[in-house]
């Protein structure tokens, strides 16, 4: 799963490192936060189309997606992950898995080890290189039904694919982001992509791929926040032994 992120660069920054522009209104010096979790704002990417081609487009999206025929936004809360081997069957990503793919740029994230005492020792993982993590995701939009259309304004909100854990993540957790190699962030957001080419993409990291360290657990409570939750501490135990 991914449950908890941090997203600290600039959004002109991200926006450059992508190669996208940046949407109307879109403060591109939002303030950074090392911990931001479900129902929070993640920025994501986008490929609309116009006369001049397609074109990509960062913008901000609710974290925890929220399905069209949602009756409150609350049933969002719980899909801030949708599992790859799902997706096509699952009627809350299905639609959007066909129509609504997203590309959704992080500078790290979080997961939790469950140690022998029974304990659970937070990570930071961040891509070895440097460059963003840019996760595979889905969006959609929902208008509260209870208020006249046009009364209430849309919610642009998203969820992060997991797939099966990989070798930079065996260790620590079953399950990891879906995370895309910049050669295929057109191929995700493609409308016209088939289903064979989405599925090969979301696939685990390979090996080498992701550093981690040890971190506080500070990090656990959202109210806490400052770079230095991404900072090394000591683990409660040995650092788990790679599985490769």
């Amino acid at each position: 799963m991914c449950g908890r992120i941090a997203l600290y660069t600039p959004p002109l920054r991200m926006a450059r490192l992508l190669d996208a522009t940046l949407a109307a209104g879109l403060d591109p010096e939002r303030p950074p936060s090392w911990n931001v979790g479900p129902t929070r704002t993640l920025l994501a990417m986008t490929e609309p189309a116009d006369d001049a081609g397609r074109h990509r487009v960062l913008d901000e999206y609710r974290w925890g997606l929220i399905p069209p025929w949602a009756n409150d936004p609350s049933v969002g809360n719980r899909l801030f992950n949708a599992r790859a081997e799902t997706l096509a069957d699952k009627p809350s990503f299905r639609s959007a898995y066909g129509a609504r793919r997203l590309a959704i740029p992080v500078d790290g994230f979080y997961e939790w080890h469950k140690t022998p005492g029974g304990s659970r020792q937070p990570y930071f993982f961040r891509r070895a290189d440097g460059a963003p993590v840019v996760f595979a995701g889905l969006y959609e939009f929902w208008r509260d039904p209870t208020i006249p259309d046009g009364a209430h304004p849309w919610v642009r909100s998203c969820t992060i694919i997991t797939t099966a854990a990989g070798e930079d993540m065996a260790a620590i957790h079953d399950r990891m982001p879906a995370i895309l190699e910049s050669d295929a962030f057109d191929a995700w957001l493609d409308p016209d992509a088939e289903r064979p080419v989405l599925d090969g993409l979301l696939l685990p990291a390979a090996g080498g791929t992701l550093a981690r360290v040890a971190v506080d657990r500070g990090v656990g409570n959202v109210a806490n926040d400052g770079p230095k939750l991404i900072d090394e501490a000591a683990a409660d135990r040995e650092e788990p032994a790679t599985l490769f």
